[in-house]
C-alpha cells in the first residue's frame, strides 16, 4: 500500500470529519447569526423554485443512497438482494436522481453567475461550493459508466469495506480496501471528503439545522390590536 493512498484514504477522512465537527461547533457557538442558507430567492424568483427543487430532491436521494449502500454490510443486504443486483439498482436510481440534481445545479450556477443582483450578493464561498458540488456530481455520474465494466459489484463491495472500516476506526484497513479501485472512484471519494472540510465555512451548514427550539418557545405577539 502506497503512503499517498494511506494518507488520502486512511488519514484524510478523519481529518475531514474532525474539521467538520469542530469548526461547525465553533461557528454555531460564536457566530450563530451566520448559520443560515442565505437564500437569494428574494433577489430573483424566476426559475429558482424549479432549480432548487430538482437539486434538493436529487441530492437528498443520492445522500441516502450512499449512506445505505456504503454502510450496510453484505451479510444484511444479501437477505434481500444480491451484490450484482444491488449495483444495478444503484446505477439506475443514482443515475436518474443524479441527472435531476445536475440539471438543478446547473440552473443554480447559471443563475448565480448571470443574474446581477444574485451575483452582487454572493460570497466567494457560495460560488466555490457550487463548483465543488458540480465536480463531485459529474464524477459520481461518470462512475456509473465505469461500473458497467464490472457488474458483479466488486468495486462497490471494496468501497463499502472502505466506508465501514472508516466508521469503525480502522484507517489502515480502509486504505487497503480502496487501493485497488480506479482513479475515478478515488477522485469521487476525495472530493466528497473535501466537501466535508469546507462544509463548516459555507452555507452548507443549513443541512444539519432544524428549528426544533421553536417547539418549546413561548408565543410571541407580533401585532396587537
Amino acid at each position: 500500500m502506497s503512503n499517498l493512498n494511506f494518507l488520502l484514504f486512511g488519514i484524510y477522512p478523519y481529518v475531514a470529519i474532525l474539521i467538520l465537527l469542530v469548526a461547525s461547533w465553533i461557528r454555531f457557538d460564536r457566530e450563530p447569526y451566520t448559520w443560515k442558507a442565505d437564500s437569494s430567492q428574494s433577489f430573483n424568483k424566476q426559475g429558482f423554485r424549479l432549480a432548487s427543487n430538482l437539486f434538493h430532491v436529487g441530492v437528498l436521494f443520492i445522500l441516502m443512497g450512499h449512506f445505505v449502500g456504503l454502510l450496510m454490510p453484505e451479510a444484511i443486504y444479501h437477505h434481500f438482494i444480491s451484490t450484482s443486483n444491488k449495483q444495478i439498482l444503484a446505477m439506475v436510481s443514482g443515475g436518474f436522481f443524479g441527472v435531476l440534481c445536475l440539471i438543478g445545479l446547473l440552473m443554480l450556477i447559471k443563475r448565480r453567475l448571470t443574474d446581477d443582483r444574485v451575483r452582487a450578493n454572493s460570497k466567494t464561498s457560495d460560488i466555490v461550493v457550487l463548483f465543488l458540488l458540480l465536480i463531485q456530481l459529474v464524477l459520481g455520474l461518470l462512475t456509473i459508466f465505469s461500473s458497467m465494466n464490472h457488474l458483479d459489484g466488486s468495486v462497490m463491495v471494496m468501497l463499502g469495506h472502505w466506508a465501514q472500516s472508516i466508521v469503525t476506526f480502522q484507517g489502515a484497513q480502509a486504505a487497503a480496501a480502496i487501493e485497488p479501485v480506479g482513479i475515478l472512484y478515488k477522485l469521487h471519494v476525495f472530493f466528497g471528503l473535501t466537501l466535508l472540510v469546507v462544509f463548516p465555512f459555507t452555507r452548507l451548514v443549513h443541512i444539519i439545522s432544524a428549528p426544533v427550539w421553536y417547539l418549546g418557545r413561548r408565543y410571541q405577539i407580533v401585532r396587537q390590536r
